[in-house]
């Protein structure tokens, strides 16, 4: 006689994936927008997961939901279900060869501004790689938030992820020509606090300017009345004429080199190495789909002049 199945074996890939993202966001309208389909289809869904498990896996109330013991349980082996599943995809897309299938990508800001304009030729030459990218300075968990890769700078952290190398971090100070014209170049970093700089309201760390001044270096505070949370923002302000701003050198570089932004105070703004690279989990580095999408980010960083962050 054949053993019996668990009532769990009628579950699929898919269902402790929706079940996982539930017990994250403790959300259904949530965990709905990010499927994009109706909130009422995955209330349906959780509901059969119940049913299939024969237990109540969650508590509903007016203050939102909250896991029963049981379903503490089902999302904790669930995400085992999950790596067992992404290491055989793993062990098949190595087999194949080809990259295929999604890739969920968490980086930066300025690093999205850098690598969107390259992604034409990598989805040419592999037309079946599909690719999301969720662009906030916030500090991701990979196997909780979902992601295959986070751009990340600094020194690797020893937390069991993999890491691979992808270049160096380098910002410098630039200024429109339109802004130059109307109030001057400033030739000293101490002139700075008499023009018109744009802050950075998200990263207190980055309105503190450093620079060198007869071999010592010297730190400039921006309280400049032009603020803004997002690395896009700064530029646009920036092109604009707007202001005066410490811009990474790979998202400034385009503009330099049409003459959009000048370079500003060279000689006076040192010009840190801090690395940049990319981590994945142990089970998802060895995928294709995983492995071209850090190649690529390679060549783009390697290619260009600094880095991102």
């Amino acid at each position: 006689m054949s053993p019996a199945l668990p009532r769990t074996a009628a579950l699929t890939v898919d269902d402790f994936a929706l079940f996982a993202r539930v017990a994250e966001l403790r959300n259904l309208s949530a965990v709905a927008r990010e499927r994009d389909v109706p909130a009422s289809q995955v209330s349906r869904a959780l509901g059969r997961i119940e049913r299939a498990c024969g237990v109540r896996l969650v508590n509903r109330s007016t203050h939102g939901l909250s896991l029963t013991e049981e379903g503490d349980a089902l999302a904790s082996h669930g995400l085992q279900v999950l790596s067992a599943a992404h290491a055989l995809d793993a062990e098949m897309d190595e087999r194949r060869g080809e990259p295929t299938g999604l890739v969920r990508l968490a980086t930066s800001h300025s690093m999205a501004l850098v690598l969107t304009p390259t992604l034409a030729d990598l989805l040419q030459r592999w037309p079946r790689l599909r690719l999301e990218i969720a662009a906030d300075d916030r500090l991701v968990d990979l196997a909780r938030d979902g992601f295959d890769i986070a751009v990340r700078t600094g020194s690797p952290a020893n937390d069991g992820l993999v890491a691979r190398s992808l270049g160096h971090h380098g910002r410098a100070i630039y200024a429109a020509p339109a802004y130059i014209a109307r109030y001057g170049e400033p030739t000293t970093p101490q002139v700075l606090s008499a023009h018109r700089l744009i802050g950075n309201s998200a990263s207190p760390s980055l309105n503190h300017w450093p620079f060198v001044v007869d071999g010592q270096p010297h730190d400039i505070k921006v309280n400049g009345a032009l603020r803004t949370d997002n690395t896009g923002v700064v530029l646009t302000m920036a092109l604009a004429g707007l202001g005066i701003a410490r811009i990474n050198r790979l998202v400034a570089g385009p503009f330099e080199a049409t003459g959009q932004l000048r370079r500003l105070l060279q000689e006076h703004t040192p010009d840190p190495h801090t690395p940049i690279y990319a981590v994945m989990l142990p089970d998802r580095h060895r995928l294709p789909k995983v492995r071209v999408l850090v190649e690529h980010l390679q060549g783009v960083l390697g290619e260009g002049v600094g880095g991102a962050s």
